[in-house]
């Protein structure tokens, strides 16, 4: 089974997927005018400069304002995956994986725009006005009804529905969390009786806990409370990391010399690294890439589906930001981190490489700092995960009804337990490797689906695109009768 599961990850992210990313990106990169590169001063003012104003700009219907739907979407994606994820993709593909994680983020930018941006304009509201979007009705909406596939559209919706889904019962973010926490406090367990129960067990029955407790009150107060948890724990990390690079300052220049080598020629085999091959370097720094910032994966737009703003376009700012802060910031300082210690070829990844790192250059305080961090990451990713989950469920049950509330009472039930069970069975196993497969796999199916329509609804994006830039920009002439959302182009057709 493990080997047919490496096979298929091999054949999901191979040439492809990996094509369809590329060639998308550089797609909507050229077409666009380089827009994420050309305007990045404007795209940083409209966002990182608008975080802390009283006056944030936010305007037009939804239920969230754009720093919550920002900071629950950062939640979902700034997470273990941009620790032990980027641990294991040095671990896998050496130091050349870290470029391709950088080469990905930069078509990441516009692609997370245009989904985040198409999210918004074909978004709906549900019977108690509530605002919900996300890849599932852009292709009810924007491929069934505008492109007239009719009901064809729910063959990649059900595929994609599937795919993302899978992640509710594929996780590992428990199980990492856990093993930094045993790790870090040396917790072995506890024995009842004759029975001896893993530390690592008990520390991820304390995170479903948390993790269920958290998720309790529904997209809103997830939103609210992450508007102020996520800004405090990624200032925390980013300082670690900080003091990781100046702690280790004579060595930097040679890691970097070494990414950015490493990413063309491949990696030799050194101590307990077996080495990599360029064409594996690539499959792995892009699956994690994707996985970590979550850039053409369409996840994010099911939060920022709900954000009140002015314009589609403006949110797809906020997608843009998200890519440049997780990767080229968060991740970087993960892979630099994990680099600079040396501890990369020790045959350890995940969180217990992520562990040994910060443990050489500071001891027992930078094991404790990780583990609190991990643990709030850990429950900010459920949370994220949570309100995507419920945007996908909100779709497929649009009206009120005995059947919805079956389903949402069982989801709400176990929406924590399934990190916990595969926590328990992979200690219990241990058999640990093949998860992080399973995860790959898992974003890889959604992602296809996604990329793909979001290709084939391009001139919608485009069309959206030259209307911010007439408002805003100043650049071109303004159309006035170009309906900003999906629902006002309804309106004026009848």
């Amino acid at each position: 089974m493990i080997n047919f599961l490496n096979w298929l990850n091999g054949v999901l992210w191979g040439l492809p997927l990996i094509v369809l990313m590329l060639a998308t990106g550089l797609y909507f990169t050229i077409r666009s005018g380089f827009f994420q590169f050309r305007y990045f001063s404007w795209i940083t003012k409209r966002t990182v400069g608008q975080m802390f104003q009283k006056d944030s700009g936010d305007e037009g219907k939804g239920m969230l304002s754009s720093f919550e739907a920002i900071s629950t979407a950062i939640g979902g994606t700034v997470g273990f995956g941009n620790i032990a994820g980027v641990a294991t993709a040095v671990a896998a593909g050496g130091p050349g994986a870290l470029f391709w994680m950088w080469l990905t983020a930069c078509l990441g930018m516009i692609l997370k725009q245009v989904e985040v941006t198409l999210g918004c304009y074909y978004r709906r509201a549900n019977e108690k006005g509530d605002y919900y979007g996300g890849p599932t009705y852009y292709m009810e909406r924007g491929l069934g009804e505008e492109h007239h596939w009719n009901k064809l559209w729910l063959i990649p919706a059900v595929v994609f529905g599937i795919g993302i889904f899978s992640t509710f019962f594929v996780t590992s973010s428990t199980l990492t969390a856990s093993q930094v926490v045993a790790g870090a406090f040396h917790f072995d367990g506890i024995t009842i009786g004759s029975v001896k129960i893993e530390g690592v067990i008990i520390v991820g029955v304390l995170i479903c806990v948390l993790t269920f407790v958290i998720t309790g009150g529904g997209t809103k107060k997830i939103a609210n409370l992450f508007s102020k948890l996520v800004p405090f724990m990624s200032i925390l990390y980013i300082l670690m990391g900080l003091a990781m690079i100046v702690v280790n300052i004579k060595a930097v220049p040679g890691v970097v010399a070494a990414i950015f080598t490493n990413a063309f020629t491949g990696t030799a085999a050194i101590g307990g690294f077996a080495g990599c091959a360029v064409g594996a370097m690539v499959r792995v720094g892009m699956a994690r890439a994707v996985y970590s910032n979550e850039a053409g994966w369409g996840t994010s737009p099911m939060i920022h589906g709900s954000a009140k703003t002015r314009h589609p376009v403006e949110q797809g700012l906020w997608g843009t930001f998200e890519v440049v802060f997780d990767t080229f910031i968060v991740c970087s300082i993960s892979g630099l981190s994990v680099l600079l210690s040396g501890e990369w070829t020790n045959g350890t990844d995940g969180g217990t490489l992520a562990l040994s790192a910060f443990n050489s250059s500071f001891g027992v305080i930078g094991s404790v700092l990780l583990a609190i961090i991990m643990v709030i990451f850990t429950v900010t990713t459920s949370g994220g995960w949570f309100a995507y989950y419920l945007a996908v469920l909100e779709h497929l049950y649009t009206k009120e009804g005995p059947v919805k509330d079956v389903v949402m009472k069982i989801f709400y039930a176990i929406r924590s337990l399934p990190g916990l069970l595969w926590t328990i069975y992979l200690v219990k196993t241990n058999n640990q490797g093949f998860i992080w497969t399973l995860v790959d796999i898992t974003s890889a199916i959604p992602t296809f689906i996604n990329v793909a329509v979001i290709l084939i609804l391009s001139n919608q994006y485009f069309k959206l695109l030259k209307d911010y830039k007439a408002r805003y920009l100043g650049v071109g002439v303004l159309d006035k009768n170009m309906p900003l959302f999906y629902e006002d182009a309804v309106a004026r057709k009848k």
